[in-house]
């Protein structure tokens, strides 16, 4: 088959150029309908408890995590013209596309009695700019006497003080949404220039900084990785011609699978990020290996048309293997039950598949339009580094194989002991570094008003109208004084302080007022609390329409989920406690437990697709050597780079979070691609040598071991550029799997060979010299003089 299509490709340039034009055209059109993510989920599958618990929270209430907070700790926000400039901040901003309101000690509302409707009016506490100090502080002195705003909009033992700004959740998270952060920010960096600093949060604010700057990194390291694989071309072919063509490889590549993800309508997130720069170190190697086969072919018979054919045919479906082995690890994401993760591995999955098909045709048609190499050109197949290495080698597979397997040992032993020191541990802020402006604003927050992140507890009474009983409200005070306990939240909010609210403002606004009603009083204050409900007030906020659910809100700090686990276990106990399962139903949902409950469900998949994904690439492996022994040792010194990669991050304090434990997928689908091309050239040496095991295993290191160095380099180069992140994620993603790689080099150029002279009667059985799938055949040939006809007949086209 890769001897006919080899002839065809050749033959039909022009159509196939003209087709590839066509695909990528109509792919560059859809790259404008990718939209980015600016919601955190998508990590639960819809049937999940967590996530059907969070859709009954939403269609009862309104959505959480829609706040952005403004954060001051400074004596002089109370003077006259910084407490006037405050006020009129808080009014640009709601006056911004996009804002619903506004709430801070400058824009609060107090409770007004109103006797002829027999319900409570909400009155702004400050109707106008206030024009004197005297203003300012007899307006600080109201706020102060409202219990209700306590811990919520200030600290009053601290002295620090907060602004919500509450932004249109459904806006906000869709592409209408504008630059309205952006916006935001501008305003109270004017505001606090000259003043005191503002410290910024909440979930809009963190997804938006994460969401922009995923946006700008997509970007920076396109360009980076073009960038360094252009000088690594450079050093290696010291050919202009070499780089154009495989830049131009991947370019298209980068183009298919951008596209892609627009034309299925998948949206781009912190993990689709990675599909480009993926793409151009997975197309590279491609292309290198093409390449070096091109030029020892031709340097063999110094016919271009006949090299670039064996190109095809020879090394061909060796390239669909090693594709596919790649392919075949990224598709595994798509049988987990994570939206993020199927649509993930479909692009990935499809793109690499698609970067073998253009790297199959685009390298040899558009070196033929090329002059033949010059000996310049050629010079890197007989470099003296190269040939020392490989040198290298093979003295230590021939003399030093017991040095090898007690080193292997070794490695094993210290990366499964520093395995064992390894801990799943996500936050909802996971990757941004500890000094990152956002992650000081966050501590603030934390210090101060004890976390931004929202928690949700709603309360079903399993009754009609019970909501609003007496013994209900009690107990939600007592699980409110419950939580206060724990310092991980802030304060609560629910019905039971809207009463508290309601009481105190009948009283005229006395302090002392702020609390429960009294049965005494139930008669003449409660038809307040209920028309407050009917008109859509203040305790619509926390009762459904029913009356039979209500919720408490309270923030959580970003404890990441290890803590959380046992954070919520412990407040299920005390929840249980005090509303008795058979009676109640409490549930404890909100952003930040589907976030971390995503979060873990995703390392779980994670851990399956990579055991899948062994299994997947053994199977391939079996079909292409056709000999189980074979498939053991082969896949021997590809997991040994895996556990000292664990073993490191063990050591590290590197935790299991999504983002790391994408290195074992995607370093075993590439790493397994070396052993392939080994093992192909290995038995292509076992019919050349006439079955002389030691000589095939050493002529196997010569000859594929300067395109695995190649490879490995460029590959170690690439993935390291991911150093430069802004996302502690993503640059350990870059490392651990720069540092898999690179020890995979050395297991297939070392152990793998080892193993083959050590136990080489065992393992190399009549069925893998004769395997179902033939990977070199160099039997078959194409007629040199059709090549040169075919050869003319182009230049004639041309």
């Amino acid at each position: 088959m890769w001897a006919w299509l080899a002839s065809r490709v050749l033959r039909n340039r022009i159509g196939i150029l003209v087709l590839l034009a066509l695909v990528t055209a109509f792919l560059g059109w859809e790259m404008k309908n990718v939209e980015v993510s600016y919601k955190f989920g998508g990590l639960l599958p819809k049937d999940d408890s967590a996530f059907v618990q969070y859709e009954e929270l939403l269609s009862k209430f309104s959505e959480d995590g829609n706040v952005i907070v403004l954060g001051v700790k400074d004596p002089t926000l109370y003077r006259l013209d910084n407490f006037r400039e405050w006020y009129r901040l808080g009014l640009d901003l709601k006056a911004q596309p996009g804002v619903d309101s506004v709430f801070s000690e400058a824009h609060i509302f107090d409770l007004v009695r109103n006797d002829s409707l027999q319900r409570f009016m909400l009155d702004a506490l400050v109707k106008r700019e206030p024009t004197s100090q005297a203003e300012v502080d007899s307006i600080v002195l109201r706020v102060r006497s409202l219990p209700f705003y306590d811990g919520l909009l200030y600290n009053d033992s601290s002295g620090a003080s907060l602004m919500m700004v509450f932004v249109n959740a459904a806006r906000f998270n869709s592409e209408d949404r504008g630059d309205m952060v952006d916006l935001i920010q501008a305003r109270v960096d004017s505001f606090a220039q000259g003043r005191f600093k503002v410290y910024h949060s909440g979930l809009p604010f963190i997804r938006t900084v994460v969401t922009e700057r995923t946006r700008s990194e997509l970007r920076m390291f396109v360009g980076l990785m073009v960038l360094t694989v252009s000088l690594l071309l450079l050093l290696f072919f010291k050919s202009w011609r070499v780089m154009f063509v495989c830049l131009t490889v991947v370019a298209v590549g980068v183009v298919w699978a951008v596209g892609s993800i627009g034309l299925l309508g998948y949206k781009l997130t912190s993990v689709m990020a990675v599909i480009p720069p993926l793409i151009i170190v997975i197309g590279i190697p491609n292309c290198i290996f093409l390449i070096n086969k091109y030029h020892t072919e031709f340097s063999t018979h110094g016919n271009r048309i006949k090299a670039l054919s064996r190109v095809i045919y020879r090394v061909g479906n060796a390239s669909f293997i090693t594709n596919a082995t790649t392919a075949a690890g990224f598709a595994t994401f798509i049988v987990t039950y994570s939206d993020v993760l199927k649509q993930f591995g479909v692009i990935a999955s499809v793109n690499i598949m698609a970067m073998f098909v253009l790297s199959i045709l685009l390298v040899p048609i558009l070196f033929s339009y090329q002059s033949d190499p010059e000996k310049r050109h050629l010079a890197h197949l007989e470099r003296r580094w190269v040939d020392r290495s490989t040198a290298m080698l093979i003295h230590i597979v021939q003399y030093r194989r017991p040095a090898v397997y007690m080193s292997t040992l070794l490695l094993v032993a210290v990366g499964l002991f520093g395995a064992s020191k390894l801990k799943n541990e996500s936050h909802v802020v996971d990757d941004l570094p500890a000094d990152d402006p956002v992650m000081h604003d966050l501590r603030f927050f934390e210090e101060e008003f004890h976390g931004v992140m929202p928690l949700e507890l709603m309360v079903d009474t399993r009754k009609k109208g019970h909501a609003l009983k007496d013994v209900n409200l009690k107990r939600i005070v007592e699980l409110q004084d419950t939580l206060a306990t724990h310092p991980e939240l802030s304060r609560s909010l629910s019905i039971a302080d809207a009463v508290k609210f309601t009481k105190q403002a009948f009283y005229g606004g006395d302090p002392e007022r702020y609390e429960l009603l009294k049965s005494s009083e139930k008669s003449f204050i409660l038809p307040y609390v209920e028309n407050a409900q009917g008109q859509g007030g203040l305790a619509k906020a926390f009762v459904d329409e029913d009356r039979q659910s209500t919720r408490i809100t309270v923030q959580v700090a970003d404890v990441g989920t290890a803590r959380m686990d046992v954070l919520m276990a412990e407040l299920r106990t005390q929840v249980d406690s005090i509303f008795d399962p058979a009676k109640y139903r409490v549930i404890l949902s909100g952003t930040s437990v589907v976030f971390l409950e995503g979060s873990k469900y995703m390392v779980q998949n994670l851990i399956i697709s990579l055991i899948m994904a062994v299994i997947l690439i053994a199977a391939l492996m079996a079909l292409l050597f056709n000999s189980a022994r074979m498939v053991v040792v082969s896949l021997i010194p590809n997991i040994v780079p895996l556990i000292a990669t664990a073993g490191l991050m063990g050591y590290l304090g590197v935790p299991i979070k999504p983002s790391t434990l994408l290195v074992f997928s995607i370093a075993l689908g590439i790493a397994v691609d070396d052993a392939i091309h080994y093992l192909s050239k290995y038995r292509h040496e076992l019919k050349a040598t006439k079955h002389n095991l030691k000589e095939s295993v050493l002529n196997a290191i010569r000859e594929a071991g300067v395109s695995m160095i190649y490879t490995s380099v460029v590959l170690f180069c690439g993935f390291s550029l991911f150093v430069f992140s802004d996302f502690g994620g993503t640059q350990a993603l870059g490392l651990l799997v720069s540092f898999t790689l690179l020890v995979a080099m050395f297991t297939n150029l070392i152990i793998l060979p080892s193993l083959l002279l050590s136990f080489e009667k065992v393992i190399t059985t009549k069925s893998f010299e004769e395997p179902l799938l033939e990977i070199l055949d160099e039997e078959d040939d194409i007629n040199v003089e059709d090549l040169r006809i075919e050869k003319r007949n182009d230049e004639l086209d041309a």
